[in-house]
């Protein structure tokens, strides 16, 4: 279909922001409907932190080879599938009979989830070459994502409360038909020139060390930190993450390179990203039980009682991207940090009749907090690596985002749940989830710490070394990686 040049690239744009909406949707909308899942699959606590841990988890794994099949694969094909295997999904998560058939349906939904963000990322790259131009579409397609995650929780509490919990699976499935066709239709199939090579052994190690360490965390209470199985979990994380560093040191192209985190901007944008979001995941995993277990909150009054979230977002997403060109990335991400951190320190003595005006201000600063996040830290991850690498350091920011939801997950959860799970409903809510906030605000104080950190002229040289080693770096020679198998 003939359109004309100006109206083709932002119907592009428009396309892969709808892939990308569903996906930040999803991230958060099954945070609402959790205490609803709980009664009607008659889960535990647990089982409810792998309804969310299960997709995150997967989906952050896969981030980083998605782009490389996609490069291989064409990146309109790609999204497609992905798309299409995200709606089925969907589909089948509404049909869950039990939470272990939900929890298998999450993961199928985030591997299709993983095969879109980054491919639709490159594609809107295709359809703007002008750097200047593609740098604001960028702008809307960060600020499209921050506001799905933030709107999630709104839309889920509406159609928990109006349709039941099973409704916002099914919503996903006509959007991403929808988003199917209008690719077919627009879309212009594209490939890397020179596409990247697939590496499953980095691949392997990446799931098993993500996967072990959660495992841990999330069942290390109820089978004993001390257990067998607990520490072999710890023992296998250990192994894994080292021979995941030695692998990746030897290959030509490697998933995830280990030289990179010699630059400190993106090394801190890494770790304050994991770190910023486990708070944010944590913050609302915790928020949600306590307005509809403790407050008795229905989930359309627990839904809209989070809007000062989403319109934080939507009022000061925009401001940190600018704030972010103008002065850097460290204001932002020092307002964020410690915007996070009151908002949850506010929260350490909350009790079950704790006023509305209270937890409105803390869900104000939460929202201005969640909203600086997103774009600086991308922005400081790139900032910290050579141009050309700039892709790999974007995709790693997204990957970080993805895993520290499920960390902050799991880390909450494995704080709050045992205060919670012997005692009775309300009050207990309220009492046991003090530790949990102050682990919140211990995030969000570590984002503004290292915002200062690895934003000074020290960490700046550290880049720039950086950049000087990969331009002198030359490909290991076919011999010393066959001799680096031999010995391992």
């Amino acid at each position: 279909m003939s359109l004309p040049s100006r109206t083709r690239p932002r119907l592009i744009l428009g396309i892969c922001c709808l892939s990308v909406l569903i996906v930040g949707v999803d991230n958060t909308i099954v945070t609402i409907a959790l205490p609803s899942m709980r009664s009607d699959l008659h889960a535990s606590f647990t089982d409810l932190q792998w309804t969310v841990d299960a997709y995150q988890l997967v989906l952050g794994a896969f981030l980083l080879m998605a782009g490389a099949i996609a490069d291989r694969w064409g990146r309109r094909r790609t999204l497609q599938i992905g798309l299409t295997i995200f709606s089925v999904a969907s589909l089948l998560c509404g049909l869950a009979p039990s939470v272990g058939w939900l929890v298998g349906f999450r993961i199928l939904q985030a591997l299709g989830a993983s095969m879109m963000n980054p491919v639709a990322m490159a594609i809107v790259a295709q359809a703007y070459p002008d750097p200047k131009k593609r740098a604001k579409a960028y702008g809307v397609w960060s600020g499209i994502y921050g506001l799905s995650m933030a709107i999630g929780p709104v839309i889920g509490g509406v159609l928990v409360g109006t349709a039941g919990w099973r409704s916002i699976f099914w919503t996903n499935v006509p959007i991403g038909i929808i988003a199917i066709v209008l690719c077919a239709l627009f879309v212009s199939e594209s490939r890397s020139p020179t596409p990247r090579k697939h590496d499953p052994v980095g691949q392997a190690l990446v799931v098993i060390t993500l996967l072990a360490l959660t495992y841990a965390i999330i069942e290390g209470q109820s089978l004993g930190w001390a257990s067998t199985e607990i520490l072999a979990l710890f023992v296998t994380v250990a192994v894994a993450a080292t021979a995941l560093v030695r692998w990746e040191l030897r290959q030509a192209e490697p998933l995830i390179d280990p030289r990179f985190f010699a630059s400190a901007p993106f090394a801190g944008g890494v770790v304050m990203s994991l770190v910023g979001m486990s708070g944010a995941g944590g913050y609302l995993w915790v928020m949600t039980f306590f307005l509809q277990d403790s407050k008795q909150m229905s989930p359309v009054a627990a839904g809209l009682f989070l809007l000062p979230v989403a319109v934080m977002v939507f009022l000061f997403a925009p401001v940190a991207g600018r704030l972010a060109a103008a002065r850097g990335p460290r204001t932002p991400l020092v307002i964020s940090g410690t915007a996070i951190a009151v908002s949850a320190a506010l929260l350490t003595h909350l009790h079950q009749s704790a006023p509305a005006w209270i937890l409105i201000i803390s869900l104000v600063l939460f929202g201005l907090g969640f909203a600086m996040l997103n774009a600086p830290i991308t922005s400081i991850a790139v900032a910290g690596m050579p141009a050309a690498q700039s892709g790999v350091a974007s995709a790693m920011a997204s990957t970080s985002r993805q895993v520290g939801q499920a960390i902050g997950v799991a880390v909450v959860g494995a704080i709050v749940i045992p205060g919670i799970s012997n005692a009775a409903v309300g009050t207990s809510i309220a009492a046991a989830s003090h530790p949990g906030w102050w682990t919140v605000a211990a995030a969000g104080g570590c984002v503004a710490v290292l915002a200062f950190l690895t934003t000074s002229r020290r960490a700046m040289n550290s880049a720039e070394a950086v950049t000087r080693n990969l331009a002198a770096r030359k490909p290991v020679p076919v011999e010393a990686e066959a001799s680096f198998v031999r010995r391992n």
